[in-house]
């Protein structure tokens, strides 16, 4: 049978993207430093001009980061210029390759002085978080094409306030919804303070999405209980954010299958098949990201995929993984879902939050002993798509 080439969109993006503080390096003044100190991970503060030469390299045309609100901000009420010009130049060191950037004003760190107040607890917060967005707003506005307020907030919340993984390392379920609240305000105010310095911004938010489904087709309960799952761990937040979106960033990289027995000592569980799965153990399911897209139609609103990856240190199944997952970008394309960019987690390896340094997510290898890199072969596989738009299958 021959091969089918699939076309996308024109002006689609085709990139990766990063974090601050899992690539930077020295980052100080902030919550993660002291329990989980990411070292110089990357160097990618100094050397970022060397990451966007691979970037360009792989013929990606849009790049998505993070700042650093500990850099910028490392005193209340005290912003550092010298900071925000850094991002600045690196802006610029983008645009000059051609490359498209998305910027994240925050992604799951904070300072120091902002941690000591309660974060994301304090009933002040989203004051705080709109000052410090509209001083890098209006200091960036001009240079970034897209924002993003926050990355994940329901999955931040999970593991620092319910699990108690990252800061502040928290089990108590009592706090959540004051976060949640938090989160619902701060990018509400965020949003309109980025529109009343430019009208014409683009901002949303970078959301994890689970495609659900159920293990038994025949129970009604197991299917009661997997809707009430799919509207908490993916449907609230956007509900209540829907109308302060200009497009819908997503996160993709879970399949959540629901199996609920209510005589067990644990009746709710999350049963996949686990056909194939990353270094992670996480499962590989491509098929639930056209299901992601497909119901996100309804909102009618520019999507990006802003992060899709896996955990792949032989660089074994990153080929595959990228394809099988643009066919499904593309099959939801075809049903007249408007997705315009995709951004593979994550450009080069980097410090994986409580994992440390042992998963490997990126296009490029980091050898962390001497910096030096290596672009791995799914890498140029992905890159002839970037140059192209075209993907044979």
């Amino acid at each position: 049978m021959p091969k089918e080439t699939k076309k996308f969109p024109k002006d689609f993006l085709w990139g990766s993207s990063v974090s601050s503080y899992q690539v930077e390096g020295n980052v100080k003044n902030c919550d993660w430093s002291e329990k989980f100190p990411a070292r110089t991970a990357c160097n990618y503060y100094l050397n970022y001009e060397h990451y966007f030469d691979l970037a360009k390299e792989l013929n990606q045309n849009a790049h998505r980061f993070s700042l650093s609100w500990s850099r910028i901000q490392p005193e209340e009420g005290k912003f550092d210029r010298k900071q925000i010009e850094h991002y600045r130049k690196m802006i610029l060191a983008l645009r000059e390759r051609g490359i498209s950037p998305m910027v994240t004003i925050w992604h799951w760190t904070l300072p120091l002085w902002m941690a000591e107040k309660g974060g994301w607890q304090n009933s002040k917060f989203s004051e705080y978080f709109e000052q410090y967005t509209r001083f890098v707003v209006e200091e960036l506005d001009d240079v970034v094409d897209l924002w993003l307020t926050t990355n994940e907030p329901m999955i931040y919340t999970s593991l620092a306030y319910i699990l108690g993984k990252f800061p502040p390392q928290k089990n108590n379920l009592l706090v959540v919804p004051k976060v949640f609240y938090n989160f619902i305000e701060t990018h509400k105010k965020a949003y309109k303070a980025i529109h009343d310095i430019n009208k014409n911004a683009k901002v949303g938010i970078a959301q994890n999405l689970s495609f659900v489904d159920v293990f038994d087709e025949n129970s009604v309960l197991n299917k009661a209980v997997a809707n009430a799952f799919n509207f908490f761990r993916n449907r609230l937040f956007l509900e209540l954010t829907k109308n302060y979106q200009d497009f819908l960033g997503i996160n993709y990289y879970f399949h959540d299958r629901i199996k609920f027995d209510p005589f067990s000592f644990s009746p709710l569980k999350i049963k996949n098949d686990d056909k194939e799965v990353s270094d992670l153990g996480w499962e590989i399911y491509p098929e639930g990201l056209y299901y992601v897209l497909r119901d996100l139609k309804k909102y009618n609103l520019p999507i990006y995929i802003t992060e899709n990856g896996l955990a792949d240190k032989e660089d074994k199944k990153r080929t595959k993984f990228i394809m099988e997952h643009l066919q499904q970008i593309h099959r939801a394309i075809q049903d007249g879902v408007d997705v315009r960019g995709y951004l593979h987690w994550s450009l080069i390896d980097n410090f994986e939050w409580v994992d440390g340094f042992g998963p490997r997510f990126g296009l490029v290898e980091m050898n962390y002993k001497d910096m030096s890199t290596k672009i791995r072969k799914s890498a140029r596989e992905y890159a002839k798509i970037c140059k192209t738009g075209l993907l044979d299958s």
